[in-house]
């Protein structure tokens, strides 16, 4: 499996229905930390707090621990290469999308249009009460835990543990995994379900898998057609020379 950049970016550039695929990986680089691994965010702290039954129980606990989690660093990373190089791709025309496992934003701030967020975002939240949504933008995260003008507790749109991917973005991401002809992964260890389906299903459709991750993942020796044990940002830097 020992491929040149200069063959993947041909792919690429063959491609006329591309697809990228990524995980918490591609936004390490932008300092934001990945779940599980060295450094994760479960190292750290008891993922209890985004079980949906825990928040729903104790919203204030599961709030004060979250406000530590995500909304500290998570809002105000910025986009690295690897994400403005996505965008890039979906700017020339033949990569339609970005299907991501991340809740960070990162792929809207770079520029990306189509981004099916698989496991939702920390950007909206609901009232748990009366389903009135909110940007978070205009959120007091200092209160605690922050409430509709209902009175209901606000939850984060992503998925805690215990709930269903959002139906739209589930659909949306099978319908791109099926069509994609060349699916790019980059930054995903291939282990979260449902998840990890999707490039399986661009392979059984019949897609070229080009996978970018420092170390193997669950795809690598499976479905991977061109490997790049690479940081992400240092291949998007070498691939923008051959595009």
């Amino acid at each position: 499996m020992n491929h040149t950049i200069n063959e993947a970016a041909k792919l690429i550039k063959n491609a006329s229905y591309g697809v990228a695929f990524t995980g918490a990986g591609i936004s390490v680089e932008s300092g934001i930390a990945p779940f599980t691994g060295a450094g994760g965010l479960w190292n750290q702290y008891d993922p209890k707090y985004i079980e949906i039954d825990f928040f729903q129980a104790h919203p204030q606990e599961s709030w004060r621990e979250m406000k530590k989690i995500f909304f500290n660093d998570m809002h105000d990373a910025e986009p690295n290469a690897a994400h403005l190089g996505i965008a890039d791709l979906e700017k020339q025309g033949n990569f339609k999308g970005v299907i991501t496992q991340n809740i960070d934003g990162l792929h809207q701030k770079a520029g990306s249009k189509n981004v099916q967020e698989f496991h939702g975002t920390i950007y909206t939240l609901s009232c748990q009460r009366c389903g009135k949504q909110y940007d978070l933008a205009n959120i007091n995260l200092e209160a605690d835990p922050p409430c509709c003008t209902c009175g209901g507790v606000l939850k984060p749109n992503f998925v805690f543990y215990g709930e269903g991917i959002p139906p739209l973005a589930y659909q949306k991401s099978h319908e791109m995994a099926e069509n994609a002809d060349v699916m790019l992964i980059v930054g995903t260890a291939g282990q979260v379900m449902p998840a990890c389906s999707l490039p399986l299903l661009s392979k059984q459709f019949g897609a070229k898998i080009i996978e970018v991750n420092p170390q193997p993942s669950a795809f690598t020796n499976s479905i991977t057609d061109y490997y790049f044990p690479m940081k992400a940002t240092e291949f998007f830097n070498e691939l923008k020379n051959y595009l």
